[in-house]
């Protein structure tokens, strides 16, 4: 059951005005708090519509969730977990949500097992998406308003590296990428650089360069889908096992991209958080064999 307790220096207000602007609840999570007239403050029941709060105040609710993923028991890798979020090192070739081909096999089928052994009552929600052949960390936020946090008011926050294994040498060595990306005409998956398209800034610098391929650290700025891949192919550098963007297959079936760290500010606590993946084993061996 989520709980905020309310600062000291909050003057009486509206329930529904202090969790929407002071802890990032939706609209949408708000109405559904209202439907479920489940909303305790200091472990009264309130009408939601006309609760009022004050410092030091214990604000709850509780929302059943419903999700038509099924929990399925997988291998999970956690790399931190908290009340609030758990992060997840995944594997290249899994998908991180199910879609109408993939049903059992997916991350969220993974996560929702692990929540159902530890008995708690949560949904699926991730705060951003790996491609399915990408491999590394995934950052998961254990209720909608944490989330809502991450992708509404502290987007900046979290920080995103990559490495990636490219065709040739970049030159320069060192670029903020600046192209905007939109979809291409005739197919649903594949996306391109186009003026139409939305707002794209990545960031590499080459961390070694190999005889026909380079080792980068990339930064995504923005999250369009399939903006890493997409900009280093535009720049002439297409990510190796990348055959739908132009790498080569010869050394990696998949594309060489890793997701290495993610690094944020705590939504609840405003620690920072930082956490870190080793390079996936396919990608090294490739590096090993230099």
């Amino acid at each position: 059951m989520p709980t905020f307790i309310v600062p000291n220096d909050i003057e009486i207000q509206p329930v529904k005005n202090y969790l929407r602007k002071h802890e990032g609840i939706s609209l949408t999570l708000w109405r559904k708090i209202k439907q479920n007239n489940t909303l305790q403050i200091n472990d009264m029941l309130v009408n939601p519509g006309m609760a009022m709060v004050k410092g030091t105040d214990c604000i709850r609710y509780e929302i059943e969730h419903t999700s038509q993923i099924v929990p399925v028991e997988l291998p999970l890798n956690i790399c931190y977990e908290d009340e609030y979020l758990i992060v997840i090192d995944k594997p290249a070739g899994q998908l991180v949500h199910p879609t109408t081909k993939e049903h059992y096999n997916t991350l969220a089928n993974g996560i929702l097992f692990y929540y159902q052994q530890k008995g708690l009552p949560l949904s699926f929600h991730p705060v951003h998406r790996l491609d399915k052949d990408t491999s590394g960390l995934v950052l998961i936020a254990k209720m909608p308003h944490i989330q809502h946090l991450f992708s509404f008011t502290q987007p900046k926050t979290l920080k995103r590296i990559y490495q990636a294994l490219v065709l040739g040498i970049p030159t320069p060595s060192e670029a903020l990428i600046n192209a905007p990306i939109d979809r291409k005409p005739d197919s649903i998956i594949e996306r391109m650089v186009a003026e139409t398209g939305q707002e794209a800034l990545t960031h590499y610098k080459t961390i070694k360069n190999f005889q026909t391929f380079s080792l980068l650290e990339v930064e995504l700025m923005t999250g369009r889908t399939h903006q890493i891949r997409v900009h280093l192919s535009y720049i002439g550098h297409p990510i190796l096992g990348d055959d739908l963007y132009g790498g080569p297959t010869n050394l990696i079936h998949r594309q060489a991209l890793h997701a290495k760290s993610l690094s944020f500010i705590h939504p609840v606590t405003k620690q920072k958080i930082e956490v870190i993946s080793r390079l996936s084993k396919d990608i090294q061996k490739i590096i090993n064999t230099q």
